[in-house]
């Protein structure tokens, strides 16, 4: 039995399963497609598989709390809102494991302290590579600011399209879906919210 946080950190226990076992799993998969998994082209195919699910489920041997854990109070003062745009977003749906793929932007207002600027891509980063609805994804990032930086307030936005949906089901391609999180002043005071927004909207010439 090992025990491993939940999207929610919580400890939970699991059973641990080897590559050797997950690779046998998607031989077996190949196989319910139709396809035969002994043939060349295959042979190696659920090795990759398995190293490139290390790769997308990554954020789950991750603790976005202590990215954060280094902060920098020598700025002066500086007690304003930092925004970070388009930040790039690769996800996986938690209800058919098809990929969401868009952006985030992330703002915070610091609280005599602030945090390196790629820890804020960090932490998207960390909660992106786990199974997520969009939802989730979007709060999970704005609660962990608010809470690890002590922050007077954070707003989250995620913009994505969902393979789900525009490779299978309904399949409309041009859909994406926008999410958005206030926490603290951004909640509170709707001339932050609307600066931030006016602010991730500005795109470059």
């Amino acid at each position: 039995m090992k025990l491993v946080k939940d999207n929610d950190n919580k400890i939970i226990e699991t059973n641990k399963v080897s590559d050797k076992e997950a690779e046998e799993a998607f031989k077996t998969i190949l196989s319910w497609m139709g396809e035969d998994p002994t043939r060349e082209g295959l042979l190696e195919t659920p090795k990759r598989v398995v190293k490139a699910f290390k790769e997308y489920f990554s954020g789950y041997k991750e603790d976005p709390n202590k990215i954060l854990e280094k902060t920098f109070g020598d700025v002066d003062g500086y007690d304003d809102m930092v925004i970070q745009k388009n930040i790039s977003v690769q996800s996986h749906c938690e209800h058919h494991m098809a990929p969401i793929i868009g952006k985030a932007h992330v703002a915070y207002i610091p609280n005599k302290r602030v945090v390196g600027l790629s820890k804020l891509a960090r932490v998207v980063e960390v909660f992106s590579k786990r199974l997520q609805t969009q939802e989730r994804l979007t709060m999970q990032i704005a609660k962990t600011l608010m809470e690890s930086l002590d922050a007077k307030g954070v707003a989250v936005t995620i913009d994505s399209t969902h393979q789900c949906m525009t490779m299978r089901g309904i399949k409309k391609e041009q859909a994406s879906t926008v999410t958005n999180y206030y926490l603290g002043q951004f909640k509170e005071d709707l001339s932050y919210q609307n600066r931030y927004l006016r602010f991730i909207s500005i795109t470059k010439d």
